[in-house]
């Protein structure tokens, strides 16, 4: 990878299928893998979670956690109009990035759609706390608050994207007080799926009564993990 650009603190960087991530020096961290930001989304988030869900879900409700480079909800946003289902997408993001960065990202020129700048644009400028249409099939809620903040609601959501920053970085986030309010607000024949594949996330979302899957990581990580309440 090679950085681009430098704004404040936070660095605009190029992974390696040559899309872009961000790059927090206070934390050593990148919000996406540095192998390459959109084939990571595409295969955690899309393909093992939105997609998978469409197998029981007609319109299904998504909870993010971890809005940050609006890169998921434009992948969601593109498999909404993709499939020609109704999508509404929570997300929850506690620091958003400056929208002077995030128009920076380079995301909307790999989604084969006219209108992905637009939807990008509008998915970073929307108000918070209010449904907003970013295209006919497709409605984001975005909730600017501390997912440890956060008032779920009960038994709603069909697929959680669970993108937070990793355990090493966010402990907070990834407790068992944390995963007990994501479970409990997941619909049933629901699909958690994350990135991590810690050991004791594993063993948390088992004894939460969850189905827990080891599956196949996206380029350069051996291992994801998808969890299923029935």
């Amino acid at each position: 990878m090679a950085e681009a650009e430098n704004k404040g603190n936070i660095r605009l960087i190029i992974t390696d299928d040559g899309s872009h991530s961000l790059f927090v020096p206070a934390l050593n961290e990148t919000y996406h893998s540095f192998h390459g930001a959109l084939q990571e989304s595409r295969h955690v988030f899309i393909k093992m979670g939105l997609e998978y869900a469409l197998n029981q879900k007609a319109s299904p409700h998504v909870l993010e956690v971890g809005l940050g480079t609006g890169l998921n909800a434009l992948l969601a946003a593109e498999c909404a109009e993709t499939y020609k289902i109704s999508v509404h997408f929570t997300s929850i993001e506690a620091f958003p990035v400056d929208y002077s960065l995030a128009a920076s990202l380079n995301y909307p020129k790999f989604i084969a759609h006219p209108d992905a700048e637009q939807w990008f644009e509008d998915i970073h400028r929307s108000d918070w706390h209010v449904d907003r249409p970013i295209h006919s099939l497709f409605t984001l809620k975005k909730l600017h608050t501390k997912l440890e903040d956060c008032q779920l609601p009960s038994s709603q959501f069909d697929v959680v994207f669970f993108d937070a920053f990793a355990p090493s970085k966010q402990a907070e986030l990834w407790g068992m007080e944390i995963l007990t309010r994501i479970v409990e607000s997941m619909a049933s024949q629901s699909v958690f799926v994350t990135y991590c594949a810690k050991g004791q996330l594993k063993r948390d979302l088992k004894a939460l009564g969850l189905q827990v899957e080891t599956l196949p990581g996206p380029p350069g990580k051996k291992e994801m993990v998808r969890a299923l309440k029935f």
